[in-house]
């Protein structure tokens, strides 16, 4: 019996270390493929504020690439960085990455760092995207939903599709973040 209650307590204590140790993560806990297949990871960018986009290459916001990269072009000479996570999740993207690449940078050249392609719901879903989801209820309700993470890599705003990523609400954001 007793070794029974003592299994029982192990069992519920990693269980809370484990639902705690998520819960203590930050944006800087997480990596990705970049759309050259290199690993980035995102303690890299401790201490500053990141702005995380999911983006598809087919989808009526595409031109906001030329938006983020506007965005980009404003705060080059800051601390804020742009991310956007390419993605299948709303059947909008390429499959092939060359595809994906003639979009970013030869109709848009964006400067700012693009992932390969990534789920961001669902239960494929990236572990970043999981933890945003998990942590702030948070998740993409389309493609360009924009995710703004304060220096210690905790959620500050999201806005929706609709919000340019260099609109007056987003900068005012950034702005007080930097």
């Amino acid at each position: 019996m007793k070794i029974r209650i003592l299994l029982v307590f192990l069992i519920m204590f990693s269980l809370n270390n484990i639902a705690l140790g998520k819960e203590n993560m930050s944006l800087y806990d997480f990596t990705f493929e970049d759309i050259d297949g290199n690993q980035v990871n995102l303690d890299k960018f401790t201490g500053k504020p990141v702005l995380v986009v999911n983006t598809a290459s087919r989808c009526g916001y595409t031109p906001q690439y030329a938006n983020l990269q506007n965005l980009f072009l404003e705060y080059k000479d800051s601390d804020l960085t742009i991310i956007a996570t390419t993605s299948n999740s709303f059947y909008q993207e390429y499959d092939d990455v060359e595809e994906i690449k003639k979009i970013c940078l030869v109709n848009y050249s964006v400067g700012f760092v693009t992932s390969s392609p990534m789920d961001v719901k669902g239960d494929n879903a990236h572990p970043l995207y999981s933890w945003i989801n998990d942590k702030y209820n948070k998740k993409p309700k389309w493609n360009f939903f924009k995710f703004l993470f304060d220096r210690n890599g905790e959620l500050v705003e999201s806005w929706s599709s609709m919000t340019k990523p260099d609109s007056s609400k987003i900068t005012k954001q950034i702005d007080k973040l930097i």
